[in-house]
């Protein structure tokens, strides 16, 4: 049964697949906590509880919170939101850059500074396993990225680590990628190179792209793709990321898509005000509100979008 903050589930249900509850800069918070973006736990549990609540009045019952080390993740602030609302939360571990490694692990390990082992696999691991932290939370999957400066060496050293954990683990995988470069090929090849199963892989952001050729790609590996920045239509618009989605679900691809908007009930990392102006649809109801009713006007079937939202993550966390 997959691992959520709560504990096992038998059924996930109507599944998000790329979401995040708090984005957090802790070393800021630490030292100005003042900031305008000012963090107060519970103030902040309450309101992304409120926004969870919401969401599964509009028939979603989990959300993939994929906040890991890179993005400000803080597991007992998630812990409290998920004791005031009914959404499943499943977290995950990994680490996020594109480039560098924080000091931590870029001064330790092969070919860094002082050289020894490369604990990014134990950590990971631990995290599966044992729980993060002192929370006793398990995540339940496993996140790596590269983006527009391709596979880096820090990059690398974070997909290597990945692949291990996921090879003593069985947690599945999922990606950062960066569309335009079709970087997700990249990935798979290095993660097949691994011993990986690519048919464990979700490729993220694969719904950045319009190439439904490269996309095809993607899924002859066996991988799937994550249709998951639903809101954030400076990338991609709304008219191409629905378009994408019901093209290839005529090309019956529906079994290896999943659908998500990468958004969060609250990241200081980004001025609210701003982000709200940029991305109005960039919130957790735009899929169940705006983009299933356009799907359905262009011929998408209820059972292909079953299919996205529960079936893929059933077989996913499988």
């Amino acid at each position: 049964m997959p691992d959520t903050v709560k504990g096992p589930v038998a059924d996930l249900g109507a599944t998000l697949m790329h979401e995040h509850v708090f984005g957090l800069s802790p070393e800021i918070l630490w030292n100005w906590p003042d900031i305008p973006e000012k963090w107060d736990l519970e103030a902040r549990a309450q309101e992304a509880a409120g926004k969870l609540d919401a969401l599964k009045d509009e028939g979603i019952d989990t959300i993939v919170d994929l906040t890991v080390v890179g993005l400000g993740r803080y597991v007992p602030a998630v812990q409290r939101v998920a004791e005031l609302t009914s959404v499943n939360i499943v977290v995950a571990t990994g680490l996020y850059t594109y480039d560098l490694l924080p000091p931590y692990f870029a001064n330790r390990g092969p070919g860094s500074l002082f050289g020894g082992p490369d604990r990014l696999a134990e950590f990971f691991v631990r995290d599966i396993v044992d729980g993060i932290g002192r929370t006793g939370v398990r995540a339940g999957m496993l996140k790596c990225a590269s983006d527009h400066l391709g596979m880096t060496k820090g990059c690398e050293r974070v997909f290597r680590a990945v692949a291990e954990a996921h090879l003593e683990t069985g947690a599945p995988i999922t990606t950062h990628s960066h569309s335009a470069s079709k970087g997700g090929l990249e990935q798979q090849r290095l993660l097949a190179s691994l011993g990986v199963d690519l048919g464990r892989v979700v490729i993220g952001h694969a719904g950045d792209s319009t190439d439904a050729a490269y996309l095809e790609e993607l899924i002859a590996n066996g991988s799937y793709l994550g249709m998951d920045r639903f809101g954030i239509e400076t990338i991609s618009s709304f008219e191409d990321r629905v378009s994408i989605v019901a093209t290839m679900c005529e090309r019956g691809h529906a079994g290896k898509m999943v659908l998500s908007h990468d958004s969060y009930c609250f990241n200081d990392r980004f001025d609210a005000e701003v982000v709200r102006q940029r991305h109005p649809n960039y919130h957790l109801l735009h899929i169940p509100r705006d983009v299933l009713p356009e799907l359905r006007k262009r011929g998408v079937t209820d059972g292909q979008i079953h299919q996205m939202l529960v079936g893929n993550p059933r077989r996913i966390f499988a």
